[in-house]
């Protein structure tokens, strides 16, 4: 991070802040560092649905850091934070420069992409509650302290589901105590059982990371 420090400018990012438009040359790339930004794809009409999640573990602008310039997805703020912004260009020479960043890099590409085949996995194959686990506990992981700022229709937006079922979802959830539901808000109260409910959907994207980065 030393050879970036010079083009690297902290910045603060509120909710739904745009990071990336799908098929539009990527700018910026941020480092984050308090926070969280989704990657969401767009299918047909106003169909949307998450693939993959970003917090301080690592860095937007993956296909940046693949050697390409934009990619077909959105990415933008799901939780407000903060962030180390540099120019795309800056990246690209500093991955240049240096093997061991290139390789760091590369190493946490390595990872998101087994972070979205795993989401893909769990949408085919977990039941809502799991799934619904499975990203209380990626978003926990991603935060100071216990609460997450969500609302019903943007978790339905990221699960790809109705809002109905994200409510009734939630509503289990609560009822085995592992959440608290506020206003805007919802507050892991037991994160080893919401463990226990996500199952095997959960962990193997966080290993991985372990395993290359540390």
């Amino acid at each position: 991070m030393a050879l970036l420090g010079p083009d690297l400018e902290l910045r603060e990012f509120p909710l739904r802040q745009v990071f990336e438009e799908p098929n539009r040359p990527i700018k910026h790339a941020y480092f984050i560092e308090r926070g969280f930004a989704s990657v969401v794809a767009n299918g047909m009409g106003d169909r949307r649905v998450e693939v993959g999640l970003i917090g301080r573990e690592g860095v937007s602008g993956m296909a940046v850091v693949m050697g390409n310039d934009r990619s077909p997805h959105a990415t933008y703020a799901q939780h407000a934070g903060a962030g180390h912004r540099i120019t795309s260009s800056a990246l690209r020479a500093g991955m240049e420069k240096s093997a061991t960043l290139r390789g760091l890099l590369l190493n946490f590409a390595h990872v998101f992409m087994v972070q979205t085949a795993q989401t893909a996995l769990a949408n085919g194959r977990a039941n809502l509650e799991e799934r619904l686990a499975r990203w209380l506990l990626m978003g926990h992981d991603r935060i100071n302290g216990d609460d997450l700022t969500l609302t019903h229709e943007f978790l339905a937006v990221m699960l790809g589901v109705r809002r109905a079922g994200v409510t009734m979802a939630l509503h289990i959830l609560e009822s085995r105590g592992t959440i608290k539901r506020k206003r805007g808000q919802i507050h892991v109260a037991d994160r080893a059982r919401l463990e226990k409910i996500a199952g095997d959907s959960h962990g193997v994207p966080e290993a991985e990371y372990r395993r290359l980065i540390g």
